[in-house]
């Protein structure tokens, strides 16, 4: 597998990974924007628009764009997260052509039609209601308002219901000329692709965007200095619990002993959280951790569904697992796993487009340039125990954890004086 990066006159940059064996190619589209880069008034809108792109353009309905994909056995889709937003097909390899042509049409040419704007106003009322009305979540949506409180990450990607009615067709005209242009845009593709090949398409079908500017972020919020605690009673069957740490970001050099952490925390079923909690005790039927990155700073995460009465019991657990990495750390052969698995596990990935893919774009948004699967990997070999153990101890401390829970179960006040000790 070969990974090239050309930019072309305007800025826009290009990445490709040829995997010749494959039968199938995957396109990606990213745009350096999201919820993270919008005021309250208008958040939401990058998401907004990440809908109406597929609802038309000059030259092709709503109907048809979905047509000239999935009429080829293809799939065409698109994501809105924090600093980026992504539109993203697959297709087999002699099907390059019209996906491509199809993304950047999106891309390029939406007609933005005020008619599909309001049904779509409809739309994504209706996915925030979802949201709110499935506990599992819900509750991570109130954790990441606790989390980054008083900060723009801490604002829904969906928006909220008020920040939806006030956004206009002139926001979304105004957001898309001043954030879909050549220095934030990236087209990646993966498969049984030509490098030459794609920079060609995409000098023909994206050379005249305009060279424009990346847009601005807020900065990362500092640490807490105490534990916070969000309760949502609900007459449910199950609660769920949510806690995030303030983490790292994604250039902070510990961030290999970070991901491990996560897997021998929560990562799998073979985790001391998964294991105690789940197997020991039977108090859950899953728990996991996750880390949630950004360009600056991050999160790590741990979530689980159970019984209301159990949820004391839980966190006194959890707490003291967290405790018990920080002070002692893995054993070697416990890292060997951790390292193997997620070594493992992602090689099986890479065996698909898709994710090839998803790594050029993410890459080149995040760093600037491509790094090769083979070098993470190396790095994460080289994790020491006593790199966790320390990570572990910077990481997983007390007074930056926030927890939000969402169902039956006990007071936000015994809660925080259980995470406090008292």
């Amino acid at each position: 597998m070969k990974s090239q990066i050309s930019t072309l006159p305007n800025g826009l940059r290009v990445a490709t990974c040829a995997m010749p064996s494959s039968q199938t190619v995957a396109v990606g589209l990213w745009a350096a924007v999201g919820a993270r880069h919008e005021s309250a008034r208008i958040g939401g809108i990058s998401h907004f628009l990440e809908h109406l792109l597929f609802k038309g353009t000059k030259k092709r309905s709503a109907r048809r764009i979905s047509e000239e994909v999935e009429g080829v056995g293809g799939d065409l889709n698109a994501y809105t997260a924090e600093e980026r937003t992504c539109y993203y097909a697959a297709a087999s390899v002699e099907h390059l052509g019209r996906v491509t042509d199809v993304l950047c049409d999106m891309y390029r040419n939406s007609r933005l039609d005020a008619g599909e704007i309001e049904r779509e106003r409809g739309v994504i009322a209706e996915e925030i209601e979802m949201i709110r009305d499935e506990p599992a979540q819900h509750v991570h949506e109130l954790l990441t308002a606790e989390t980054w409180h008083g900060n723009s990450l801490a604002h829904p990607i969906t928006g909220t219901r008020k920040s939806l009615t006030a956004i206009t067709r002139r926001d979304l005209k105004g957001h898309l000329a001043s954030y879909y242009n050549a220095a934030s845009t990236i087209l990646s593709a993966a498969g049984d692709v030509d490098h030459a090949e794609i920079v060609k398409m995409a000098t023909n079908l994206l050379g005249g965007l305009p060279k424009g500017g990346v847009p601005k972020k807020s900065l990362a919020p500092k640490r807490q200095s105490a534990p916070r605690v969000v309760v949502e009673s609900r007459d449910t069957q199950q609660t769920q619990m949510a806690f995030s740490f303030r983490g790292i970001g994604a250039h902070d050099p510990r961030r290999y002993a970070v991901s491990l952490l996560h897997i021998l925390l929560g990562g799998n079923m073979s985790s001391r959280l998964f294991q105690e909690l789940r197997e020991k005790r039977g108090l859950c039927y899953s728990v996991s951790t996750a880390l949630s990155t950004h360009s600056d700073c991050g999160a790590f995460e741990i979530s689980l569904g159970l019984d209301g009465e159990k949820v004391e019991k839980a966190l006194g657990l959890i707490l003291k697992e967290c405790d018990r990495i920080a002070e002692k750390g893995p054993s070697k052969s416990e890292l060997k796993r951790a390292s193997d698995y997620s070594i493992g596990t992602s090689r099986m990935a890479l065996e698909r487009a898709s994710t090839h893919n998803y790594r050029l774009g993410t890459a080149l948004l995040t760093y600037g340039k491509i790094v090769s699967p083979e070098q993470v990997y190396d790095r994460l070999a080289k994790v020491t125990p006593e790199e966790i153990r320390k990570v572990a101890s910077q990481v997983l401390i007390r007074r930056t954890l926030c927890l939000a829970m969402v169902g039956p179960g006990p007071s936000r006040e015994k809660l925080m004086g259980q995470i406090r000790g008292k």
